[in-house]
């Protein structure tokens, strides 16, 4: 009994080892691709997206400065990029840049004189409206519009 008690726990010992081991790897394979998601922003005042990575691929879509989005792909001078909404396009590298931007995805957000809901309403801006960041402190980014408003939002009414 003694020597089957022995073998039976080195048995345990080595399934719950390699059980551990699966576990990790599988955390690690899952975790990296959503880490390591590169975050980019439109640098020009006006980029068209594209259906397929080539500049005589129909237009899907227009987008102005400061627009962030997620890469999802590089092919050659063309990222396949994703926005807020899930969409995916492509567009050209080159009017792409690593500045941090951030777009609305509430109607009627607060852009505020400083970082807190006591400091006085500076402007409102709608839905969609893409800013760059220049501060953050807590959970509130101090922002500026294309147009050089700026402000103070809360990171909850961004993306």
């Amino acid at each position: 009994m003694i020597m089957m008690s022995l073998t039976q726990n080195r048995f345990s010992t080595r399934s719950l080892s390699t059980i551990l081991m699966v576990g990790l790897l599988l955390t690690f394979i899952l975790l990296v691709p959503a880490q390591a998601a590169e975050r980019m922003a439109v640098k020009v005042g006006l980029a068209n997206i594209r259906s397929a990575p080539n500049k005589n691929a129909e237009i899907a879509w227009q987008v102005t400065k400061y627009h962030p989005f997620q890469i999802v792909k590089k092919k050659g001078d063309w990222y396949q990029c994703k926005d807020f909404e899930g969409d995916r396009g492509w567009i050209y590298k080159s009017l792409l840049n690593k500045t941090s931007t951030v777009i609305t995805i509430k109607e009627n957000c607060n852009v505020r004189s400083g970082p807190g809901t006591k400091n006085r309403i500076l402007f409102i801006v709608d839905r969609e409206v893409p800013l760059k960041v220049l501060k953050r402190q807590g959970r509130w980014l101090q922002i500026a519009h294309e147009d050089g408003d700026k402000g103070w939002i809360h990171a909850s009414l961004v993306w």
